[in-house]
């Protein structure tokens, strides 16, 4: 059984998000419901969208300590530019996917550590974020709240646009041509070069794929919240490492897993709303949401440990 988990990087991520489910269930039984799931995971789409943004940085090798930084700026500009002039709004976000590659190329060209760049750049990020929105306020396009607020037959519309993003993301990253590159650059660089591939172009590609998806979950985030402030996604850059470790993916080599990641980035969300029904201070609550994901990862650590052994 060991071994299977192992083997099986998607079983432990589906397992604990199912008794973390369970257990929500039993202590809040109104839960089990198609407004208590769609409540339970209500900001689950920005967290897991900001999630597949990290998976992309992550799968060549490199963390993103922007990330958070950087859907906050996303969110104030959709909250703001993207809802009084749309053309322009939508330029500003392309520029922003745009300077997230050129970020990876920067990296690449200069042989820079990208902890130490990407977190210079969320202090560019934030600052931005702040001259555009100094207070919270905006509002969200109409065309997106309404997008968010959807309510499909049967399944609400967090499940519904997880299993999208999980879908789209991994046939992007494991099935097409450029995603196996991708992944070549995280797992041997080396080779990937002397195939006749350009890094720099691959760097910023995958940094180009991050930023886009970043776009996504703050545009996202404004259509749930209605509004946007500077530091609404500050937290996302840790919630994002955490949901592509905890979804099965490794810091080196490239591998990573687009549905462990999205089930990940569901059970930090599920979560936040299991230690709200245990009526947890919410001065207590980061602190046992931390103490869930150490207990997951240690599994997983015993797990791979156990199989390696068994190997």
């Amino acid at each position: 059984m060991i071994a299977l988990f192992a083997r099986h990087r998607i079983l432990l991520p589906v397992v604990s998000l199912a008794v973390l489910l369970a257990a929500t269930f039993y202590m809040q039984p109104r839960a089990m419901s198609y407004f208590g799931i769609n409540l339970l995971f209500n900001l689950a789409v920005p967290i897991a969208l900001a999630t597949v943004a990290q998976m992309m940085i992550i799968m060549v090798n490199d963390i993103d300590l922007s990330l958070g930084a950087f859907v906050s700026l996303v969110a104030c500009v959709t909250a703001t530019i993207l809802n009084d002039s749309p053309v322009l709004g939508f330029a500003v976000l392309a520029l922003l996917i745009a300077a997230y590659a050129g970020m990876g190329a920067l990296i690449y060209r200069f042989d820079l550590p990208a902890i130490v760049v990407t977190l210079g750049m969320s202090f560019v990020w934030g600052g931005l974020a702040v001259m555009i929105l100094p207070s919270p306020g905006g509002a969200a396009p109409a065309w997106i709240r309404s997008l968010m607020t959807v309510k499909p037959p049967l399944v609400p519309m967090a499940v519904v646009a997880a299993l999208l993003i999980a879908t789209v993301s991994h046939l992007l990253i494991m099935r097409s041509g450029i995603g196996t590159v991708l992944r070549g650059v995280g797992g041997n660089a080396a080779s990937v070069s002397r195939a006749g591939w350009s890094m720099i172009k691959l760097k910023a590609l995958a940094y180009a794929f991050a930023g886009f998806f970043g776009v996504l979950a703050g545009v996202a985030l404004v259509g749930l919240t209605t509004s946007a402030d500077a530091n609404i996604a500050l937290r996302y850059t840790l919630l994002s490492i955490a949901g592509v470790i905890l979804g099965g993916g490794e810091f080196v080599g490239g591998r990573v897993s687009a549905f462990g990641a999205v089930i990940g980035a569901l059970t930090l969300a599920l979560a936040s709303s299991f230690l709200s029904f245990m009526r947890l201070s919410p001065d207590w609550q980061i602190g046992a949401q931390g103490a869930i994901l150490i207990l997951v990862l240690t599994a997983r650590l015993i797990f791979t440990r156990s199989d390696r052994g068994v190997s």
